[in-house]
């Protein structure tokens, strides 16, 4: 399990084709738990010494990629017709999979899935503005990369925006959701219809197999 560090994500959102929700209307019920990081257990002595290696001690604080790119900020705000949404520092508004879990914190986006809904990886530090660091921490995902959570929910870029500022992987599939500064799923604003999702890109390799999950 990845050691849990706070941070904070702003989405923020601009998205047509929607028709806005009843004000008021409040997403599912969401845990606030926290990832707990897990503490290995340190080596007893025995009559035979054996290797002290913890078999499914996680890789973690292993450096990221060179080339992943790092969420280095998370922004919580109130955007027009949306509501309250979450950004990185560059103003993409982040997102929540149904099908992953908050408690415990646990992603189900892989391969291709990843590919369409870049998760938002994290070097441990990241900033915070308008979200709670009590809210904020990470998950290692099973590259051995870290991913920052929102409550305990692991969060997502979606490349079907094509510019920062746009929400168009609300409501995507019926799983996919701009997340609020709380890690509640914002429902303010709605598609009239369930979209689909982007096809991954076009390098992707022929081989993923979406990891079993819905993009």
């Amino acid at each position: 399990m990845a050691q849990m560090k706070r941070t904070v994500i702003l989405v923020s959102a601009m998205v047509a084709l929607t028709a806005c929700a009843p004000a008021g209307y409040d997403g599912a019920n969401t845990s606030a738990a926290e990832p707990v990081a897990v503490a290995a257990a340190e080596p007893t002595a025995t009559a035979e010494p054996e290797a002290s290696a913890t078999p499914d001690a996680p890789v973690a604080d292993a450096p990221p990629p060179a080339d992943v790119d790092l969420t280095e900020k998370l922004i919580g705000k109130k955007v027009a017709r949306m509501g309250s949404v979450v950004t990185d520092q560059d103003g993409w508004i982040l997102y929540r999979f149904d099908k992953d879990t908050a408690d415990p914190p646990a992603s189900n986006c892989v391969d291709k899935c990843a590919q369409v809904w870049p998760p938002a990886l994290t070097d441990g530090n990241p900033e915070l503005t308008g979200v709670s660091d009590d809210k904020v921490g990470s998950v290692t995902r099973q590259d051995g990369t870290r991913q920052l959570t929102i409550a305990g929910w692991p969060v997502y870029r979606y490349i079907g925006d094509k510019k920062p500022g746009q929400w168009k992987g609300q409501a995507v599939g019926g799983t996919w959701f701009v997340v609020q500064p709380d890690g509640k799923k914002n429902l303010s604003c709605l598609p009239t219809s369930t979209p689909k999702a982007v096809a991954p890109p076009a390098d992707s390799r022929a081989g993923d197999s979406g990891g079993g999950s819905t993009y």
